[in-house]
């Protein structure tokens, strides 16, 4: 069953569940919309339809609801239902509904049409389709779609529609039926909706509500709203019409900032966010009018700003700057243009493309005044971003400088605006509310003696009269609830001159790094701050040190690694546990994204990619496209990097907590490929890494040992039988002994069907207990546990006889000493000796 008013994707949903429950019967409400009235005129003996009062509904038991989830939508017939010795399936893309059925199984999922997921599970149980079935779905999605235009269509309706086409459905006949002609009646209807229509603006959106009464009860107001939706150019429209004794409430939106639903549920009404109705028995037509006026504002999500989205701090230059040296701060600081700002005014806009022009012709020494844009089109931070889009379309300009109090305070450009128009994501991540201030989870998550520091610190920047922060990680696992003491602080100033002013209130000492302009205070407590001054960092070539030069707290922040680690809290007495975000990290925290702040991050410092992936891992967080897609492009230059660098980075991301996940990942991001690893064997060095862990976590006398880094990483090269590929990074003598043994291990034939626990120390003697487990972990062993249990019983065989004892029983030291206390050692481990009478004794028999 559906619901009543049927319209093509409840009809298509009915005959596509009805392939998966062959023995169901279809029942359809006497009640459809027009179109599917004019379709079933045509094409009603091809379906098996049931009507619902040809049903005796004491007797059902089964029951599959499709394109409604609620019992109420079906009709009056429904209510003779026996309740009690029902299971219900329903199968819906409507979100979640207070009167929802209490159904046994539920597919709901937020997909364009119902019938798409009809379509997938007919898909998975290889269900042929006719070309006529494949058009009735078709019209089921093309409708609800709205020929996939609304903003509720998803991929899989794509990908349900292609099904289609590939079993013949016909677009001529979706065109004409889902195009629906209007009678004259509902004609005048539209005409009469759309003489009447009020119309409000709000944070750059259109609102129109339409009201009128008619005699008599005529159908499809969703098909006549949505026509003056098309012809009134507005983002939403809302109708109200009385028809007999109801009064029949209808919206529709194009926008993803309009969400209907709020106010027809006001009214018991639903829907989707962009499409629903509600209907008010027995009331007055102004009465219903005055209430969809008050609540109006439910329906508009709040708007994202200039404020929202701008890059700030904005980065300004003066008219007199050479194009030369404005392309070089241009790359230096990854911007693709700079506002121009002469005596605090804002009087032109310098881009990229003008500098490429004024070098074309060889003018790299002119000022940049002769080449900028002047009269800039700018805009507030309450800009919505309807308005800026329309901005930029109309002056047909790339970015719109943000002016508060007369002076620019960030910056809008067109990829910006893109990136959120085509990332729901994003856009609903924007609109959440952003934490302010700090204070009262710093206090409540930082040990006790930690926040006292902090307030101590606070005290002596207001001695000391220069702006303080806090910064770096703590900041981030503040947001996301975890432990973390690393305390680093930022002085916009003299880090070294903070440090000691300090040491002067509060004793402990300071350690200074006169080159970098940093030092270390040790608190008397023996905690550390790691005290620095804010400062710019510029590459000169890719994957080098930086140079660095002072600079402002946001300019410092700009120099990290990803949005999430580009936060700092003020630690000034009057601002204390103030959030500084420009670059929107919370919003990131939020989504679980891992993103760059520029596009040439990871070409400056390749071992940033690394730590992307550390923190994916770490945080069940991912990159987003952009920053995934630059690491990707960025991988090659890992190559130009020191093996200590890599090292360092391997070291901290092999420490946290899911290893296989990492090899895997750094396989996608083409990292294990750059070194000479094979490209296919990704799984089985997943596989591996899994396996080394459950041997490791199933032996309680190893539960405590910490896997090496190094075990891990060369896994990959293993399994590609160039383990030699790993010796580069094999920085100690245990690297080094590590993967000599794991070679000689292959080369030992027949040592893993020993069965006997000493008997393993004839082969394994002089192996390494991470050679061992290693070996083992690469695939099932049948005797795992007595190698494992040998590996333990090894370090604490006792010393038996010395070969002191040899000697005094006449033996002569040479080479025979070591054989004979190894065959001791594997006698002891067997079992066969626990004295040193049963050790003397079988000596004498060995001899």
């Amino acid at each position: 069953m559906s619901h009543v008013n049927t319209d093509f994707d409840a009809l298509s949903s009915l005959i596509a569940a009805k392939k998966l429950y062959p023995d169901a019967r279809v029942v359809i409400p006497n009640e459809q919309t027009a179109p599917v009235r004019q379709f079933l005129t045509i094409y009603r003996d091809t379906f098996d339809l049931t009507e619902d009062h040809q049903i005796e509904w004491e007797e059902v038991t089964d029951l599959i609801l499709v394109d409604t989830a609620s019992l109420s939508r079906l009709g009056n017939y429904t209510k003779k239902l026996n309740q009690d010795k029902l299971n219900i399936t329903v199968y819906d893309h409507h979100p979640p509904g207070s009167n929802d059925a209490d159904a046994d199984k539920r597919v709901v999922e937020p997909v364009g049409a119902t019938v798409t997921l009809l379509i997938e599970k007919m898909i998975e149980q290889k269900i042929p389709v006719s070309s006529f079935e494949a058009t009735l779905f078709g019209l089921g999605i093309y409708t609800d779609t709205g020929s996939f235009t609304f903003p509720n269509t998803t991929d899989r309706d794509f990908q349900a529609a292609s099904f289609l086409m590939k079993n013949n459905m016909n677009l001529e006949i979706i065109q004409r039926f889902a195009d629906y002609k209007l009678t004259p009646d509902q004609q005048n209807l539209l005409n009469q909706l759309f003489r009447r229509a009020k119309t409000f603006h709000k944070d750059g959106l259109k609102f129109i509500v339409s009201a009128c009464q008619i005699d008599v009860y005529l159908r499809e107001l969703a098909t006549i709203t949505d026509k003056l939706l098309d012809i009134s150019g507005a983002d939403t429209v809302v109708t109200v019409v009385k028809m007999e004794k109801n009064v029949h409430i209808v919206g529709r939106g194009n926008s993803e900032r309009i969400d209907l639903t709020p106010l027809l549920k006001k009214f018991d009404g639903g829907g989707h966010p962009q499409a629903g109705s509600a209907t008010v028995k027995r009331s007055g037509l102004d009465d219903v009018v005055e209430q969809v006026n008050r609540h109006l504002d439910l329906i508009l999500k709040p708007a994202i700003t200039a404020e929202d989205i701008m890059t700030s701090p904005v980065k300004m230059i003066p008219p007199d700057t050479k194009i030369e040296e404005a392309g070089r701060m241009m790359y230096r600081y990854g911007h693709s243009g700079y506002p121009v700002v002469e005596d605090g005014k804002l009087i032109g806009i310098i881009t990229r493309r003008d500098l490429d022009k004024a070098n074309h012709h060889g003018l790299g020494h002119a000022p940049i005044k002769a080449y900028m844009s002047r009269n800039p089109v700018t805009i507030r931070p309450e800009t919505t971003i309807e308005e800026m889009q329309k901005l930029i379309i109309d002056n047909n300009i790339g970015r719109l400088p943000v002016m508060e109090d007369g002076e620019p305070v960030g910056i809008v450009t067109r990829t910006n605006i893109i990136e959120v128009l085509h990332s729901q994501k994003l856009s609903d991540r924007l609109r959440q509310p952003e934490v302010r201030n700090l204070k009262n989870e710093m206090k409540r998550q930082l040990p006790a003696r930690t926040y006292s520091m902090l307030d101590d610190i606070s005290r002596t920047a207001e001695h000391a009269g220069v702006p303080v922060y806090l910064i770096g990680g703590i900041v981030r696992d503040l947001f996301l609830e975890r432990p973390n003491e690393d305390i680093d602080i930022v002085v916009e100033g003299s880090g070294i001159d903070f440090a000691n002013h300090l040491q002067a209130d509060y004793g402990g000492s300071v350690k200074i790094h006169e080159n970098f302009g940093t030092a270390t205070w040790h608190h008397p407590s023996k905690l550390s701050i790691d005290v620095t001054s804010a400062r710019v960092e510029y590459y000169d070539r890719p994957a080098s040190l930086p140079d660095v030069e002072l600079s402002t707290l946001n300019e410092d922040l700009y120099r990290r690694d990803f949005t999430i680690n580009s936060m700092a809290l003020c630690l000034n007495p009057d601002i204390f546990g103030d959030l500084v975000d420009p670059f929107k990290g919370q919003s990131d925290l939020r989504s679980k994204t891992i993103k760059v702040l520029h596009n040439l991050s990871f070409i400056e410092d390749p071992t940033r990619i690394l730590r992307a992936v550390r923190f994916e891992t770490r945080f069940n967080f991912l990159m987003d496209k952009q920053t995934e897609s630059l690491a990707l492009n960025s991988m090659a230059r890992m190559k130009d990097l020191s093996a200590h660098r890599i090292v360092e980075e391997m070291k901290r991301m092999f420490k946290d907590e899911k290893p296989p996940e990492t090899i895997r990942r750094l396989f996608e991001l083409q990292f294990w490929q750059q070194f000479g690893a094979d490209d296919d064997i990704r799984e089985e060095s997943f596989v591996h890494a899994s396996r080394m862990d459950m041997v490791y976590d199933r032996h309680p006398h190893f539960q405590s040992n910490k896997i090496s880094w190094f075990d891990y990483f060369v896994i990959p090269f293993y399994h590609s039988g160039k383990s030699h590929l790993a010796k580069t990074f094999a920085l100690t003598r245990q690297n080094n002994k590590f993967l000599q043994d794991i070679r000689d291990l292959t080369e030992i034939d027949g040592w893993e069907k020993t069965e006997g626990v000493g008997d393993f120390h004839r082969f394994l003697k002089d192996f390494t207990d991470d050679a061992i487990l290693f070996f083992i972990s690469k695939e099932h062993f049948e005797n795992e546990d007595i190698i494992v249990s040998y590996v333990e019983k090894r370090h604490d065989i006792p010393p038996i006889l010395t070969g002191e004892d040899l000697i005094q029983q006449g033996l002569k030291p040479g080479r025979q000493f070591r054989e004979i206390l190894m065959e001791l050692d594997v006698a002891v481990l067997n079992g066969e000796i626990k004295t040193k009478e049963a050790a003397l004794e079988w000596l004498d028999k060995y001899r």
